[in-house]
């Protein structure tokens, strides 16, 4: 049992005004959210659909009803999902950097064809840039198309039974581990990580922040790699342009805001609230 309550539909396939109406602000947090992470190299529309879903259950609270059938629950990570797939062209084009696993393909598919992509893209091949800034509205024209239709069928999967579908699930994973690089390391590996994610869950340990260190670990480890062989050691090389002093400033208030705000909030929390008899 993995504590998973089926929650009945009403009857509908789309937002009624109501609905709409309470998840316009989600939607647009987390498209900005979403567009923001896609442009991340590596992280991809699962970290970007994860940290949505999870932000906008913090800023719900308690009061909010995550996990019953809340329309944000559905509406945030699905917003991120679509907005990480637009930002995600964002480093490809302009560094050649995938910015997810779509982006690798296409990139590799570019190279095929003798197509460098960077800075000049734009200049020397205007209609490789825009044929696919249109696909990207296109595609979703036919996602409205054909997914609104098809919602029942979707529907129908999550009736399958957890028994049925971990198994499977978990079947498709090992084969995948297993083919990257037949090594029974790996798939060790794999045991042992869902292991520790099972016991973070646990613990009520975020996930978003644990995927996305996982995703972006490797390649903050070659760029700092590349950095001190770039500047022979010289640790000053992080901290020499005003860009990097502004990401590090911006580092350090992601990092601080949250205890700093939680602080604030059990002081808030402790005060005495004042009365009439106490002002007397």
């Amino acid at each position: 049992h993995l504590g998973i309550a089926a929650v009945k539909l009403a009857g509908r396939h789309l937002f009624n005004a109501a609905e709409f109406g309470r998840s316009v602000m989600t939607m647009v947090r987390s498209a900005l959210m979403g567009f923001g992470i896609g442009i991340l190299p590596g992280a991809g529309a699962t970290v970007a659909s994860a940290v949505a879903y999870t932000s906008e259950k913090q800023l719900a609270g308690k009061s909010g009803s995550f996990g019953s059938g809340d329309v944000r629950g559905v509406a945030a990570p699905e917003a991120a999902n679509n907005a990480s797939a637009c930002g995600s062209f964002i480093p490809m084009l302009t560094l050649g950097i995938p910015g997810s696993g779509t982006t690798a393909v296409m990139l590799g598919a570019l190279t095929l064809y003798n197509i460098t992509p960077g800075p000049l893209l734009l200049d020397s091949k205007p209609e490789i840039v825009w044929g696919l800034i249109a696909s990207l509205f296109i595609a979703n024209i036919f996602l409205v198309i054909m997914n609104i239709p098809l919602i029942g069928l979707f529907t129908r999967l999550l009736a399958i039974p957890n028994a049925v579908l971990v198994p499977m699930i978990a079947a498709v994973s090992f084969v995948g581990v297993y083919g990257v690089h037949s090594s029974t390391f790996d798939l060790v590996l794999m045991v042992v990580l869902g292991i520790v994610g099972y016991v973070l869950r646990k613990l009520n340990f975020p996930t978003a922040p644990i995927i996305l260190g996982f995703v972006l670990a490797e390649l903050i480890e070659q760029n700092l790699r590349r950095a001190l062989s770039i500047s022979d050691g010289d640790l000053g090389i992080l901290f020499a342009s005003p860009l990097s002093i502004t990401l590090w400033v911006l580092a350090l208030i992601v990092l601080v805001a949250p205890f700093a705000w939680r602080i604030r909030r059990r002081r808030t929390i402790g005060q005495p609230v004042a009365t009439e008899d106490s002002l007397r």
